[in-house]
């Protein structure tokens, strides 16, 4: 059965759970959940909002801080370098004028514990400068000595990095004031109203180190929190997804989380637009590169190949690849009589799984390219003794 997405975050909010955690391919749909989720929860700042679709600021959608506060694709945009072409020196990372990083870094003085984050994942070496208005900031490197290097240009992990502690900081604020029982103690009231936290994939070109390294500071972080302020976390990535999914199925007796306050979901999105929310059982991890296998078996089955679906037979090789301990992925290919793998066979799927645009994703294959991906599952299923899940 298939739902709009108004009415997936209406059974998200129906499933009064303290956390909610989602897994779904980019594309399906977790930035625009988002926005439906504040629209549900705060819909009185929507009145002059014709277009959903058109709403690319935090300003844009009016201050709902009061009781939504959320991490997704719009965050990072807020942030863009600033390279200095001309003399290549003064390298900064600009930030959007905009009342959410004024507010947070500003207003709640979360640029010291933002540095201190961002040092935490990256290097103590590496220090972030912001100016005083708050509008921008560069990166210099310290080498022990009196050598410093200035104004370098991050990575864009690190960059990717730098701006989720910005809002983790905001976060641990946040719930370290709302764990006061009281609120005539708390040190301020405005977060009193607060009942979501939206986070939507903070681990885009992070290494599986500090990958894991933040999920579990974030787990963590969540188990702590001892207020009615609910978390809905969604993300493409099945290492971050795992290891939340387990952190969150222990028990914490000290802020009396349990694992029944989880609960875990699959989110698909339909040929016509639609999506449907698949619950997950909470006792056991989810099996990425199966899920893949199946999806790209339906499609084979269907007729409905394309482009991105080399990308899943890539990923389910490199997952495989690394389980039985090839160095390459492409070892676990069809080999030809010389006893290498097939050299075309290789060439398309590095080829069709790094397109760079969102247009040649969807493209369509011709019959050859199509066949080709249907042998190899075939192959692989066969080789590999893979059970199919599509009768």
């Amino acid at each position: 059965m298939s739902y709009t997405l108004t009415e997936i975050v209406q059974q998200l909010k129906d499933a009064n759970k303290k956390v909610q955690l989602i897994y779904a391919f980019n594309g399906s749909g977790k930035t625009r959940l988002s926005l439906e989720l504040k629209k549900l929860i705060s819909p009185e700042t929507f009145d002059d909002v014709e277009d959903l679709d058109a709403v690319e600021s935090f300003d844009d959608i009016g201050n709902t801080r009061s009781k939504f506060l959320y991490y997704n694709a719009f965050t990072e945009d807020l942030f863009y370098w600033d390279n200095d072409l001309g003399g290549n020196t003064e390298r900064k990372l600009r930030i959007q004028p905009n009342t959410y990083t004024r507010w947070v870094l500003q207003e709640q003085g979360q640029d010291r514990n933002t540095i201190t984050h961002f040092q935490n994942y990256t290097s103590d070496k590496l220090t972030p400068l912001f100016n005083s208005e708050f509008s921008e900031v560069s990166f210099s490197f310290e080498r022990g000595n009196d050598d410093q290097d200035r104004n370098i240009k991050i990575s864009k992990g690190e960059e990717s990095c730098f701006i989720w502690c910005i809002f983790f900081s905001l976060i641990e604020q946040v719930i370290d004031i709302l764990n006061v029982a009281e609120t005539s103690e708390r040190e301020t009231d405005q977060f009193d109203q607060l009942e979501y936290i939206f986070i939507d994939d903070p681990v885009s070109s992070l290494d599986d180190n500090h990958l894991i390294e933040l999920a579990v500071h974030l787990a963590q972080l969540i188990k702590y929190n001892t207020s009615d302020v609910k978390f809905v976390l969604t993300t493409h990535n099945p290492l971050f997804y795992n290891v939340l999914s387990n952190e969150f199925n222990n028990d914490e007796r000290s802020s009396g989380y349990k694992r029944g306050h989880m609960r875990k979901y699959r989110l698909e999105k339909f040929e016509d637009g639609s999506h449907q929310l698949i619950d997950q059982p909470n006792d056991s991890p989810f099996s990425y590169h199966l899920y893949l296998k199946s999806e790209l078996e339906k499609a084979i089955q269907e007729g409905q190949i394309k482009k991105y679906h080399f990308n899943f037979l890539r990923n389910i090789l490199e997952k495989t690849s690394t389980f039985l301990g090839y160095k390459k992925w492409a070892e676990l290919l069809p080999q030809t009589d010389n006893g290498r793998p097939n050299p075309y066979e290789e060439r398309i799927i590095n080829l069709f799984s790094h397109s760079k645009h969102a247009g040649e994703e969807v493209a369509e294959l011709d019959d050859d390219d199509k066949r080709v991906l249907a042998y190899l599952v075939g192959q692989i299923n066969q080789m590999y003794r893979f059970q199919s899940d599509v009768t």
